[in-house]
């Protein structure tokens, strides 16, 4: 099958390394909005400017959207599945049901198939939270995230004036995630359940005092959390803060009906957010791919999608192999 990405991010980027790893798949154009002449990449793709992009209807079975949630997706993949199959990411949770809702409408219109909130939170996450429930329907939910990096809370950070550069860490609290595997089902906050560590770096005369109650105090991000705040320079955030790690634990503690209770847990750990979040999305390639062919169009989630379609072996090897 042949793809197309949109966007040549982090997430752009691991899309296209994770293609190297399935062999139906072809990659055929990366589109941007920056200078294709100057886009440096890693495969034999055309690089290709957003603007010409509807010339390219014909020749790619899936455009996988890798651009942000906040602003791009809500009007890049309603519009882009006019043209194409296509796949993206959004993790805006309170905002699916409405992005669900307008993709869905003109992937019908045009007759195409789109899948939204495709990853690991919303994604892999999500379908965990579904199996959990439906066997324990007496029960009660917890998501804890990290330890890993925030990329939103990050930014957040930055955006605050005399800050340079930073990284958050969003991290479990270890004694509330130790009561909900005991199975006490805890009722708890925010603040009792995860820490956000940041490290920044400030401009030679900033005001460190008021940038830490900036942070600390910021709605939404960390006012609700305890927060801790480290003043580092460039070179040690560049030397031990570089990477983009993530993970967390779906845990769903309930009781059947002879009173027996059961823990069910499902974690991840990464080493890289955006390479799984990419190799994530080209499974889902594939399955639309598929679902397509047989005649299907509309917006799918990871919910509709049977695992089968996911996988490069063949239902006889799923039973053989799998089952």
């Amino acid at each position: 099958m042949k793809i197309g990405i949109l966007g040549y991010g982090n997430l752009g980027k691991g899309v296209e390394l994770a293609i190297t790893q399935n062999p139906d798949m072809e990659l055929v154009a990366i589109f941007t909005r920056r200078d294709p002449d100057k886009l440096n990449i890693n495969s034999d793709a055309k690089v290709v400017h957003i603007s010409d992009i509807k010339n390219w209807k014909d020749k790619i079975d899936v455009l996988i959207i890798c651009s942000g949630s906040a602003s791009d997706l809500p009007e890049q993949t309603p519009e882009y599945v006019k043209y194409f199959n296509v796949v993206d990411s959004f993790d805006t949770h309170a905002k699916i049901p409405a992005h669900f809702e307008n993709v869905n409408k003109s992937a019908k219109e045009n007759n195409h198939i789109a899948i939204i909130s495709a990853g690991w939170d919303p994604g892999m996450f999500s379908l965990n939270r579904v199996y959990a429930n439906a066997i324990l329907p007496n029960g009660k939910d917890y998501t804890f995230w990290g330890k890993g990096i925030s990329q939103g809370h990050s930014d957040a950070i930055r955006r605050i004036e005399g800050v340079k550069n930073a990284k958050q860490y969003t991290i479990p609290v270890e004694e509330a995630l130790q009561a909900v595997r005991s199975g006490q089902n805890p009722v708890l906050t925010p603040r009792q359940m995860h820490i956000r560590e940041c490290f920044v770096v400030v401009d030679e005369n900033a005001d460190k005092e008021r940038i830490e109650n900036e942070i600390k105090t910021m709605p939404n991000y960390f006012e609700p959390y305890d927060t801790i705040v480290h003043f580092i320079s460039e070179e040690e955030l560049e030397e031990k803060h570089s990477g983009i790690p993530h993970g967390g634990f779906v845990i769903r503690t309930g009781e059947t009906a002879g009173s027996k209770k059961h823990v069910v847990e499902y974690s991840l750990k990464l080493d890289s957010n955006p390479e799984f979040t990419s190799s994530v999305l080209v499974a889902y390639a594939r399955a639309i791919y598929r679902l397509f062919n047989e005649g299907q169009t509309g917006c799918k989630t990871v919910f509709d999608i049977a695992p089968k379609y996911l996988s490069l072996k063949t239902d006889e090897e799923l039973r053989k192999e799998m089952l």
